[in-house]
């Protein structure tokens, strides 16, 4: 392209149209727009900086996969280990219900053996205890209350240790056989052992066993020795089996 040129009166210019310089491309005229094209070059190395930066963002992401040969199959495996680990989510979400429901099970299986337990103790207990009290001979014939209420006062004193009945006095300690020293006392014995020990005891005792009727007192041995009841029960298992084989009496 070259300038066009007009020459007036001896002197050359060049030639203008519209404030524009005007350049021949063979046979066209074509008025040259400098600014305008100073515009298109700026948004142009604009446009042109943008798609280098996206290009190297677009290389630098797929670095990543250097050594992929297969995008489809590389695709397929990422969209499998996307489900997996949906899966695995969903399946923890499953144990932890089935923990929920295992512990709800054995907690209610708890609940009913403990409730089965007690009442087989308490069965037991009515059975070896109360079974005592009903065919206590004691109570047949030294007591004047029948045998449900002597165990409403004194069943408290016996307890089911090993399938045994056992007796304990009114601190806890095992009452311990008069007769037969250094052994456990049978029921019947420890019985006359707390119904002796009991304040009111001449309200249940029979007429005939009472004080002042000649007779000796339950549960004592007739001696010159006496001993206050209080003493006596303050004394370790052993010592009031000794006491009783020496022949004292129990004195309230």
């Amino acid at each position: 392209m070259e300038l066009k040129v007009v020459t007036i009166e001896g002197v050359t210019y060049a030639a203008v149209q519209d404030g524009k310089p005007v350049y021949v491309d063979g046979a066209r005229e074509i008025a040259f727009d400098a600014a305008g094209t100073r515009d298109t070059i700026t948004r142009l190395n604009g446009e042109a900086k943008g798609h280098r930066e996206a290009k190297e963002a677009a290389e630098a992401r797929l670095r990543t996969f250097d050594g992929i040969t297969d995008a489809a199959a590389a695709m397929k495996a990422l969209e499998t280990v996307g489900k997996l680990d949906q899966k695995q989510l969903i399946d923890a979400g499953q144990v932890d219900t089935v923990k929920a429901e295992i512990t709800k099970a054995y907690e209610e299986k708890l609940t009913a053996a403990e409730a089965r337990a007690k009442a087989l103790e308490e069965s037991l207990y009515g059975e070896k205890v109360g079974g005592s009290f009903a065919r206590s001979q004691f109570i047949a014939e030294r007591l004047a209350i029948p045998a449900d209420f002597a165990e409403a006062r004194f069943g408290k004193n016996f307890k089911v240790v090993d399938g045994k009945v056992v007796a304990v006095d009114g601190n806890g300690n095992q009452i311990y056989s008069r007769a037969k020293p250094g052994e456990l006392a049978n029921f019947d014995e420890a019985l006359e052992f707390l119904v002796d020990a009991y304040p009111q005891k001449d309200l249940i005792l029979k007429g005939d066993i009472k004080a002042g009727g000649g007779a000796n007192q339950p549960g004592t041995i007739t001696g010159n020795k006496t001993m206050k009841q209080a003493a006596f029960d303050a004394l370790p298992p052993k010592e009031r089996a000794a006491k009783m084989a020496e022949g004292y009496t129990l004195q309230p």
